[in-house]
């Protein structure tokens, strides 16, 4: 298993979690977040001044999906998230060692 966490534009979230959805992702966390990355923020006019806008809002999702449809999920995020300017996001794939679902106990796969 995987845990996919992928920092998003906020406008995108709803095409990327419909497109997730069609191709079998059960479900997903989203949180609201601010960062920068290479794009460092942007400039602001506000009542006639200007000031430096360092952390963008940002969308992150985390996924945890069997081994088998990571490059499924890693390729639909791309497709959908990607406009082709600076600050598309980024995608980590981490390594996740069990889940359990507390209700049942079940672990592996089948807690997903």
């Amino acid at each position: 298993m995987k845990k996919i966490e992928a920092y998003i534009k906020p406008f995108k979230l709803d095409d990327v979690k419909a497109a997730l959805m069609e191709i079998g992702v059960r479900g997903m966390s989203v949180s609201e977040i601010r960062g920068f990355g290479r794009q460092k923020g942007h400039t602001e006019l506000y009542r006639g001044s200007e000031y430096q806008v360092d952390f963008l809002p940002k969308s992150k999702l985390e996924i945890v999906v069997s081994d088998s449809m990571v490059e499924r999920v890693i390729e639909m995020i791309q497709k959908v998230a990607r406009t082709g300017q600076v600050g598309d996001g980024k995608i980590f794939v981490i390594p996740i060692e069990d889940v359990i679902r507390i209700r049942t106990g079940e672990s592996g796969d089948g807690a997903l």
